[in-house]
């Protein structure tokens, strides 16, 4: 009888050992992603988010990926649904998304990306300390160089169109960084803005028939639509100058741009800190890209259509 007593102990001792050994295994981080568009580059952005947390979690992460079809109210919808299913992190691509998570909790962890600037944007109460439950990485682009830029493949261009929608934040901002930034450098500026899809092309039509360039700085409805950009600007022989690399690929000339592949596997890393290691978002600062993780990027076949010639020392 003892023997069997032993043999029943240990096989309920080896049972109970294999089940905390099973719960283990299927422990999971829920990630909730929101992302605004679809586009190459909040595509980028998330991919390079669930790499870094799969390469330091492996099958011990999970993620809802949901697309906002670029409508703030979907964003609304989709983390609300992140925030009653209980989950551990939410990342959210693009400023209207982040707003959105935002509003919808006050406790669960955010971490942001694709957002120019989370102060302006009354996202953080500053970039060393945002306070709150939100913080992530920024893909502010450095204007400055694309100003350079324009001046070294456009010598003789006098006046530039700087054209974003409206309705985005983080365009407005940039938009404004741009106007300055061309004054100063010399060049005459028009600010043309589109609202939505319908105003794109008349938008990008009269900045051809108004200015030597077009600049357009990183901003969602564009990217999503510059093949509808490059289609006017091609034929009027108009060089466009982007503020990311993935809407010069789809359509325009050239950029100094972010990698935003590099720009979400950062921001993935800090969701890693928040998550494991215990980091607070409200002493998290936001991070920023540096110079190294910035490339020049030209579209030589529509340099090519247009006739602008490449200085070497560019190629």
């Amino acid at each position: 009888m003892k023997k069997v007593l032993c043999m029943l102990l240990a096989i309920a001792m080896l049972c109970t050992l294999c089940a905390c050994d099973g719960g283990a295994k299927d422990a999971k981080y829920e990630i909730g992603i929101v992302q605004l568009a679809q586009h190459v580059a909040l595509d980028k952005a998330t991919e390079g988010f669930q790499a870094a947390l799969k390469d330091k979690l492996g099958d011990d992460v999970a993620f809802d990926v949901q697309l906002a079809s670029g409508e703030q109210t979907n964003c609304s919808t989709i983390v609300t649904k992140f925030v009653n299913d209980g989950v551990d992190l939410i990342m959210a691509n693009a400023t209207p998304a982040v707003i959105a998570a935002k509003e919808a909790t006050a406790t669960i962890p955010i971490i942001g990306t694709s957002v120019t600037d989370y102060v302006e944007g009354a996202i953080v109460a500053s970039n060393d300390a945002p306070g709150g439950n939100v913080t992530g990485y920024s893909d502010l682009s450095d204007i400055a160089a694309h100003v350079d830029l324009t001046k070294k493949l456009c010598p003789d261009a006098k006046k530039v169109a700087i054209v974003y929608c409206s309705a985005e934040p983080n365009s407005v901002i940039q938009g404004n960084q741009a106007k300055t930034l061309y004054e100063t450098a010399g060049f005459e500026t028009v600010v043309l803005t589109a609202s939505d899809v319908s105003t794109v092309s008349s938008v990008v039509t009269s900045a051809c028939s108004q200015a030597d360039v077009i600049y357009i700085p990183t901003d969602n409805l564009f990217a999503e639509n510059m093949e509808a950009v490059k289609n006017i600007a091609v034929p009027a022989k108009t060089p466009v100058f982007c503020g990311e690399s993935g809407m010069v690929q789809a359509g325009g000339v050239a950029t100094v741009a972010i990698d935003y592949y590099t720009l979400g596997y950062k921001a993935g890393e800090m969701a890693y800190e928040i998550l494991v290691n215990g980091a607070d978002p409200a002493t998290t600062p936001i991070g920023f890209m540096k110079a190294e993780d910035m490339e020049l990027v030209i579209n030589q076949a529509n340099a090519d259509a247009i006739g602008l010639t490449i200085p070497e020392d560019l190629k």
